[in-house]
C-alpha cells in the first residue's frame, strides 16, 4: 500500500515530484497541466502533508517548471521527428508521456528495478510507453532501446544527475554518445554554489543518503569529455516562466535569484555523428 511507504525510501522520494506536479499544476495550468499526476495522487492512500510542509510553494513551482521545460523540448523535437524515440532516465513516477504523446513516438522509462516495480503499480506500461528496469550505469540497457536512427532519439533526465558523481556520469554519457550518434540529451543541473546550499540543507535534515555531487558552472566543460558531445544550449531554470501575483513574495524573489546567479539551469547537448 502506498500509505505505508517511508518518505525517505526510494518509493517515497518518487512521490515527491509527483506531488509537486499534481498540486502545482492544479493552480498553475498556464505553466503545466498534468491530469495524470492529479489522478494518481487522488488514488494514493498517502498523507502528503509532510512533503507539502517540506517543499512548499516554491517546491511546487520548481517541479512544474522542470516538467514544462522538458515538455517544451520534447514537443519541439517531435515536430521534426514525429516517430522519435524518447528515453526518460531515472523516470520515477514521471507522467510526461501522457502530456506530449503525438500518437507515434516510442517512449522508454529507465530506472532501477525496485523503482520500476513501484511505478507499474500506479502507471501501466503500454506498447509505446515501456519500462526498462536497469541501472543507468548498466550499459546493457542500450540494447533494450529499439529505435531507427533516422527517426531521432532524445534522452531526458529530470532532477536525477545531481546525485551522481562526475566521473560516473562522464563514463556513461560518453558511452551513449558513441552508441547513439545524432541523439540528443536534455537535463537540469545546479551550479557548485547551489549544490553546496542543497547539501547543507540535506545534512541538517539528517538524510545523508540524498547528498548531491554533480554540478555544472560552465556547460562547455561537457565538450571536453568527448569530441562526440556538442552543447546546443544552456538556459536559466525559470526563464520565460510566468510569475503569479498570488504567489508568496519569497517564491518570486527566489526565482529571480536562481536565474540571476545561474543556480539552476537546463543543458541541451547533441551526440555528434562521425
Amino acid at each position: 500500500m502506498v500509505k505505508e511507504i517511508d518518505i525517505h525510501s526510494v518509493q517515497g522520494t518518487m512521490l515527491i515530484p509527483l506531488w509537486g506536479r499534481a498540486y502545482g499544476s492544479e493552480s498553475n495550468k498556464d505553466i503545466l497541466d498534468d491530469p495524470e499526476a492529479i489522478r494518481i495522487i487522488k488514488e494514493c492512500d498517502f498523507d502528503f502533508s509532510t512533503i507539502a510542509n517540506t517543499f512548499g510553494e516554491y517546491g511546487c513551482i520548481t517541479y512544474i517548471t522542470r516538467a514544462r521545460k522538458i515538455d517544451d523540448t520534447i514537443k519541439k523535437f517531435i515536430i521534426k521527428h514525429p516517430n522519435a524515440t524518447i528515453v526518460n532516465i531515472g523516470s520515477g513516477l514521471d507522467t510526461t508521456f501522457s502530456r506530449i504523446d503525438n500518437g507515434t513516438i516510442h517512449w522508454y522509462n529507465l530506472d532501477l528495478p525496485d523503482a520500476i516495480s513501484f511505478r507499474k503499480t500506479l502507471i501501466e506500461d503500454t506498447p509505446r510507453n515501456m519500462s526498462v528496469a536497469k541501472s543507468f550505469f548498466d550499459t546493457s540497457w542500450f540494447d533494450d532501446i529499439k529505435y531507427n536512427p533516422n527517426d531521432g532519439i532524445l534522452f531526458i533526465s529530470a532532477g536525477v544527475f545531481y546525485y551522481f558523481k562526475e566521473e560516473d556520469l562522464k563514463k556513461i554519457i560518453v558511452a551513449m554518445s558513441k552508441r547513439f550518434p545524432g541523439g540528443e540529451l536534455y537535463f537540469d543541473a545546479e551550479s557548485k554554489f547551489a549544490l553546496n546550499l542543497s547539501n547543507a540543507t540535506v545534512k541538517k535534515s539528517g538524510n545523508n543518503g540524498a547528498l548531491m555531487y554533480f554540478y555544472i558552472n560552465n556547460p562547455k566543460t561537457l565538450e571536453k569529455w568527448s569530441s562526440n558531445i556538442k552543447v546546443l544550449s544552456c538556459s536559466p531554470f525559470f526563464k520565460n516562466i510566468p510569475t503569479n501575483k498570488d504567489w508568496d513574495g519569497s517564491t518570486r524573489i527566489m526565482m529571480r535569484i536562481v536565474n540571476l546567479i545561474k543556480m539552476l539551469k537546463f543543458v541541451h547537448v547533441r551526440f555528434n555523428r562521425k
